[in-house]
């Protein structure tokens, strides 16, 4: 199998995160690093798909609002519609080689989903997925969201699972452009408070799980340099 390497690095700025995954899809397109999963939260942002307008015409709150209270509008260059990410929100991007054997976009997609399926499951939560909808739900809540670009078979981007976010930012957004559905979170589910590391070793392992990885020793930092 092939090694995992993951990189736990605490809180950083939407605009790091992007830059650090545009050098390491290179560098694993260029074979000079193993797969990669990146652990981490964002401060609060809100991010649009690549269908931008349709992503915008569900901002519920106008945008110089959204500047006053310090939360960023920002163009992400991934699949999807628009999305909050903030504090208590576990943020995985994985930068994978699909070649030779994997190269299906929607497995990739359900394979996401299974690993915060698993997660769920290591809480003893049920979760699962809703026929013609992404990402993985608990009842009708959406407890983690999917959002990928894959280029050249070198995926970036990844998921969103909630785990002691705040719950209420979603209320400026049409999450994810679906109007009839609700948000959840491990905490709210299981009605106290989750470690974020703890959730994040579980992830990883998952991760290395279901995409048959062999971890190797996490990498912990601060910030993404």
């Amino acid at each position: 199998m092939r090694e995992l390497a993951v990189r736990r690095l605490g809180m950083i700025s939407y605009g790091e995160g992007l830059a650090l995954q545009q050098s390491l899809v290179e560098e694993r397109r260029s074979d000079r690093i193993p797969d990669t999963l990146l652990l981490l939260q964002h401060p609060h942002v809100l991010t649009l798909g690549v269908k931008r307008e349709a992503a915008r015409a569900h901002l519920v709150v106008a945008e110089p609002e959204l500047a006053a209270r310090g939360i960023e509008v920002v163009e992400a260059g991934r699949g999807g519609d628009i999305t909050y990410h903030g504090p208590g929100q576990l943020v995985a991007y994985p930068i994978l080689d699909l070649r030779p054997d994997r190269q299906d976009v929607h497995r990739y997609v359900r394979d996401l989903e299974e690993v915060m399926i698993r997660v769920c499951a290591d809480y003893g939560l049920t979760a699962g997925r809703i026929a013609g909808l992404s990402g993985t739900w608990i009842g009708d809540g959406k407890i983690g969201a999917v959002g990928i670009r894959i280029s050249r078979w070198i995926t970036s981007h990844g998921v969103a699972f909630n785990v002691t976010t705040d719950l209420s930012y979603f209320d400026l957004i049409v999450p994810c452009g679906i109007e009839d559905k609700s948000v959840t979170s491990l905490a709210t589910e299981l009605a106290r408070e989750v470690p974020m590391r703890e959730v994040e070793a579980r992830f990883a392992e998952r991760f290395a799980e279901v995409f048959e990885r062999v971890r190797m020793a996490s990498y912990v930092a601060t910030s993404a340099t």
